[in-house]
Formats: structure tokens, C-alpha cells, sequence
């Protein structure tokens, strides 16, 4: 009896163990992006591809010159306005209370002017029947002059005043768009801030930024292929008019403005085109040997190898080592002997950390 006890006590912990069993979770296969490039003749690889946004012709920033709370906005994005049209005021509590203290003081200095005025042609007249002194007389003319002065002074600070009250108003310098607005009725806000961006004229323009390994490249009146996939990758000309000489600080990389050859009306500020420099197209000698980066080479015991990437979809791809003879080194890498073939794909950085064989995730 005991024993068969045991027996059903060992059989029931088995069946718990066996139901309790967790249930083993495969672990996602995370690829590592590795960066690649096409294989190209040194020619081609003077031909680069950038994203640039198109913008209008005249863009023009709004902002207060004052600061306080706006009370009027007159702003929606897509709005025709013309110009002078008010497009925002601030309540102007500090300017109005300074232009009305400005508009006393004047008060006060005109008075007071006229005062002195008053006592000089007194003075003067009693001092020409001898009734007064050269002295008082002189001192007559000195206060009118003083008093003057200062309603003239006065004056001038009115006229400031009423102009700060300006500075809380912004009317539409020029007719045009509403591009986009920054800022909310109620909002307190400081002076230079942007509240609205107006797209004025009818001219447009392409901005695109360079890395500092290309901008030297670039020169005013250089032309581009255009390329606007909002448009079925409509293709046009554009012209290089601005070459910044400085970096952007916010995204490292030099802005350069162009403008649209035989522009088309369907291309709307706002758009993203493929701008395409041919930088190699002044060179005289045309060189059809392929060239890859230097940082694509590898090398170990048995010479100069590169990772091919074989993929169908452009995605994911395996990387296989492949050895190849590099050649003369020039501006634009190594000019390839044998190994390689126009259009080969290869891995272009992390080289030690990829092993033959891998999968990986293309960039």
C-alpha cells in the first residue's frame, strides 16, 4: 500500500514538472547595418546625389521688435495677404504707457516754453524803456532757450514712443503666402522671435546642404539635375546662385541655394528634390578604371580583400570577402587591377567586425 503511495506521489510530481515546462521564445536575429557603395569608374564617382527642400523665391521671417502678448493673429497657414495687411499686435501695455507720458511731457515742455517766451518779450520790453537791465535781460533769453530746448527734446521723445508702438504691430511687407506659423494668440512672447514665415514672389529656389569633403566643389553658376518625386520624378536643370561660406550649426553642413531652369508650376515650396552634382564634368581626361574608397580595403596575410554584398531586394544582403589588386592611389581611392566589376556592391565601413558568410542590414 505505502509503496504504491510512492509510486502515484513520483508519477504526479513528473506530470507537474512535465506541465510546467516553460515554453522556450526564439530570439529575434538582430542584423548589424553595415554601409555600402556601388563599384563605379573614377568619372562616375565624381557624380553625387543630394536631398534638398524647395523654398520661395523671397522668404521672409516675421517677428516683433517688441516684447508682450499678442492680441491680434491674423495668420493661417495657406493665406494669401497683401501688404501692409496687420498680421499681429501685441497689447503694447509698456508702449502705449510711455507714448502717453511722452504726449505730457511735450504738454509740459510747451508750457513752460511759452512761459519763458512770455517773460523774455516782458523783459525785452522793459528793458528797452530802461527798465531793466542788459543782465536780466540776458537771462531772459537764456531760459526761453532752455525751454525751448527741452519742448524740442520732448518732441523727439514722443516720436520714438509712438514708434516703439510700432514695433508691436507686423503688417505684410510684401504681398504673398503664409508659410507656416510659429507662435498662438495669448502667447507672451519676446522680440525677434519668429511668429510667421511669408513666402513672397513668385520665384523658387532649392536648398541643399554639402558635407565640407564637397563643397569646395561647388561654384556659383554650376549647373544640377533636378529630380521632384511628388511630380512622377519630373527631371529639370538647376543653377547653383548662393555658396555658403559657413557651416550651419545646427545641421554641419553647408547650405547652397540654386534656382529652377524652366520652372514648372506644379513644384510647390516645401517639396523635396534630388539634386545631382557632377563634380568630374570639367575634367579634360576622361578615366574609366573602377575605384572604390580606401576605407572599403582590407588586408590580411594573403593581400587586399573587400566584402561584396549580395542582395535581391536592397534591404538585406550577406557580406562575402573576396579578394581583390588594388592599383595607384588617387583623390577618389583606389583604382582597382582585378576583382572587382562596375556595379558590385561593397561594404564601405566596420570591416574588421563582418565575417564572411554574414547577414546584414544595407544602408
Amino acid at each position: 500500500m505505502k509503496f504504491t503511495k510512492h509510486i502515484l506521489s513520483v508519477f504526479t510530481f513528473l506530470l507537474l514538472i512535465t506541465s510546467c515546462k516553460e515554453t522556450v521564445v526564439e530570439k529575434e536575429v538582430i542584423l548589424k547595418p553595415v554601409k555600402y557603395q556601388v563599384v563605379g569608374t573614377s568619372n562616375r564617382q565624381q557624380i553625387r546625389t543630394f536631398s534638398g527642400n524647395v523654398r520661395a523665391g523671397d522668404e521672409i521671417e516675421l517677428s516683433f521688435r517688441a516684447n508682450g502678448i499678442i492680441t491680434v493673429l491674423n495668420v493661417k497657414v495657406g493665406q494669401q495677404v497683401k501688404k501692409g495687411d496687420v498680421l499681429a499686435r501685441l497689447d503694447n501695455v509698456q508702449a502705449n504707457l510711455a507714448f502717453e507720458q511722452a504726449k505730457s511731457a511735450v504738454n509740459a515742455a510747451q508750457s513752460a516754453m511759452n512761459t519763458a517766451k512770455s517773460s523774455l518779450d516782458r523783459t525785452k520790453l522793459l528793458f528797452e524803456k530802461g527798465s531793466n537791465s542788459l543782465s536780466d535781460y540776458e537771462a531772459a533769453k537764456n531760459s526761453y532757450q532752455s525751454a525751448l530746448d527741452q519742448f524740442e527734446s520732448a518732441k523727439r521723445n514722443r516720436s520714438i514712443r509712438s514708434s516703439e508702438i510700432s514695433y508691436g504691430i507686423i503688417r505684410a511687407p510684401k504681398s504673398g503666402i503664409i508659410a507656416s506659423k510659429s507662435a498662438s494668440l495669448n502667447e507672451n512672447i519676446s522680440s525677434g522671435k519668429i511668429v510667421a514665415i511669408l513666402n513672397a514672389g513668385k520665384g523658387i529656389n532649392i536648398v541643399v546642404g554639402l558635407p565640407e569633403n564637397s563643397i569646395n566643389k561647388v561654384k556659383v553658376g554650376m549647373e544640377t539635375d533636378l529630380s521632384f518625386s511628388a511630380i512622377n520624378n519630373k527631371n529639370l536643370k538647376g543653377r547653383v546662385i548662393e555658396v555658403s561660406p559657413i557651416v550651419d550649426a545646427s545641421t554641419s553642413v553647408y547650405p547652397v541655394k540654386m534656382e529652377i531652369i524652366d520652372a514648372v508650376d506644379a513644384i510647390k515650396p516645401g517639396m523635396t528634390a534630388s539634386v545631382t552634382f557632377n563634380f568630374g564634368e570639367e575634367n579634360t581626361v576622361k578615366d574609366n578604371v573602377l575605384v572604390i574608397p580606401v576605407k572599403s580595403v582590407g588586408e590580411d596575410g594573403n593581400g587586399n580583400y573587400v566584402f561584396l554584398i549580395e542582395s535581391t531586394d536592397g534591404k538585406i544582403g550577406t557580406v562575402k570577402k573576396h579578394p581583390i589588386k588594388i592599383g595607384e592611389l588617387t583623390t577618389s581611392g583606389f583604382k582597382i587591377e582585378s576583382g572587382l566589376s562596375a556595379g558590385d556592391k561593397i561594404a564601405t565601413a566596420g570591416l574588421q567586425s563582418l565575417l564572411d558568410g554574414q547577414k546584414v542590414k544595407l544602408q
